[in-house]
């Protein structure tokens, strides 16, 4: 890809490329459907959605948030950086619990957020799927 002109002053031609730096969290599933983990562009950082096992959708959310913690981590963020969270719940009727636990992690922060129900995720045992977007200022 080509690094985008961003300014001509007096004849001089200035470029800003951002650096790229994609993370992986080891799971198999990065090398065989092509994507990381979380990916960080200058100061915006994308992570993928996001799963974990437990036995209740509030235990999902929690593991979830916490490996989306560990990603951020690995690009020098924090979940304080989160602007947007968006949440898969296969049944919506438990957002409530889903809810509780983004609130806990998130209360103070209070990024941008959706939660859609969707048929299924890519385990029948998994019922919470989140990603999220953080911005770093540099």
């Amino acid at each position: 890809m080509e690094p985008r002109p961003r300014a001509d002053v007096s004849g001089v031609r200035l470029v800003l490329v951002a650096r790229r730096v994609n993370v992986s969290s080891g799971s198999a599933f990065e090398s065989e459907v092509g994507y990381s983990r979380a990916v960080r562009t200058g100061a915006h950082i994308a992570v993928a959605g996001t799963t974990a096992p437990g036995d209740s959708p509030a235990a999902q959310t929690r593991e979830a948030l916490r490996r989306i913690e560990v990603a951020l981590g690995e690009v020098g963020a924090s979940l304080s950086d989160v602007v947007r969270t968006r949440i898969f719940v296969t049944d919506i009727s438990c957002w409530r619990e889903v809810g509780a636990v983004h609130a806990e992690v998130f209360s103070d922060i209070r990024p941008a957020a959706t939660m859609v129900e969707v048929s299924a995720l890519i385990a029948p045992d998994l019922v919470v799927e989140i990603e999220v977007d953080a911005y770093v200022e540099s």
